[in-house]
């Protein structure tokens, strides 16, 4: 009789134990609380521990104490990411560990184009609204136009930094092998004429090219009569809306190449890569003058009599146009 107890509470115990480890490895593996898609920022340094009170704060798991307990069980030795993760509606214990060892990171991405001024490149991390903190308007030309990743409640100084660093780091490799036909004696300078490149040409043929007629009015002494150097004192690279006035074209300050020899006080605009490859390797040419040919680029000549005569066709198709 004792013996057939025996039996029946040694059962019993079994039963209570395979049930017990039933219900624990179900909530492994059944489906979580979380109603829809949630986007959880885990920190970096975090410990499995800390992340799990993100993910109970979220709604993607019930209970961050249970989820510990069954990820030593149950989950594998990899660590854990750092960074924003898509959680799925409903998503396991299982599934959402799944995620943080070894799913892929959210990566958002600001870009700055080729030829934005600082005071544009710092209203766009201003207008990014899963940026944090305030940055300052970065000085001119130390931006390097790109792509760059950040995560949700990232600082904008750091992105900023970033940005500046990667123009460092693309003038140390070109600087390097400039070649002896570059009017550059600085690194400074380089970027300074690289930003009228930008401003003074969006085909990418033409870059070499309009370079080399700079550097060869630099050699000449000759004015570098850059519109876009007029516009920069008045508007700090922003769109001008408006024809440039007579009085604008000889006001006399650091920027205007109408009324100075030589290159201006500093860049107007942040250049990119290319611009400054083509001021460091600037094409051999004879040309001292360019005019637009009205189809996007320009026609470029050696001679002002040549020169004169191409601003006449430009003209004709400005009339042509409507737009004189």
């Amino acid at each position: 009789m004792l013996r057939r107890l025996g039996c029946i509470v040694l059962a019993g115990a079994a039963a209570l134990v395979l049930l017990i480890g039933g219900n624990f490895y179900w909530g492994w593996t059944a489906s979580g609380p979380a109603p829809e898609e949630l986007s959880v920022v885990i920190p970096a340094g975090s410990s499995l521990a800390s992340a799990a009170k993100v993910l109970e704060e979220k709604g993607a798991i019930s209970s961050a104490g249970a989820f510990l307990n069954r990820a030593k069980v149950f989950g594998g030795s990899d660590p854990i990411k750092a960074g924003e993760f898509v959680i799925p509606a409903g998503a396991s214990n299982a599934q959402i560990l799944d995620i943080l060892q070894g799913g892929a990171v959210v990566r958002r991405m600001v870009t700055v184009p080729e030829g934005m001024p600082s005071i544009l490149v710092h209203e766009k991390l201003m207008a990014e609204k899963l940026l944090t903190g305030d940055v300052p308007v970065p000085e001119e030309g130390t931006i390097l136009p790109e792509s760059y990743s950040f995560e949700r409640g990232e600082k904008r100084i750091a992105v900023m930094l970033r940005m500046q660093k990667a123009m460092q780091d693309t003038i140390a490799e070109l600087w390097p092998n400039r070649s002896p036909d570059t009017v550059a004696k600085t690194p400074q300078e380089a970027v300074t004429l690289a930003a009228i490149v930008e401003k003074e040409t969006g085909k990418a043929s033409e870059r070499r090219m309009i370079a080399g007629v700079y550097s060869n009015r630099i050699r000449k002494g000759m004015m570098l009569q850059a519109d876009p150097t007029i516009i920069y004192p008045i508007t700090r690279g922003k769109p001008l809306g408006r024809r440039i006035r007579q009085s604008e074209i000889s006001a006399v300050n650091d920027y205007n190449t109408y009324a100075m020899t030589g290159l201006p006080k500093g860049p107007i605009t942040n250049p990119g890569r290319a611009s400054i490859e083509a001021v460091l390797n600037p094409a051999r040419t004879d040309a001292l003058y360019f005019v637009a040919d009205g189809t996007g680029g320009h026609v470029f000549a050696s001679t002002l009599a040549d020169h004169n005569r191409n601003v006449e066709k430009w003209f004709a198709i400005r009339r042509a146009r409507g737009e004189m």
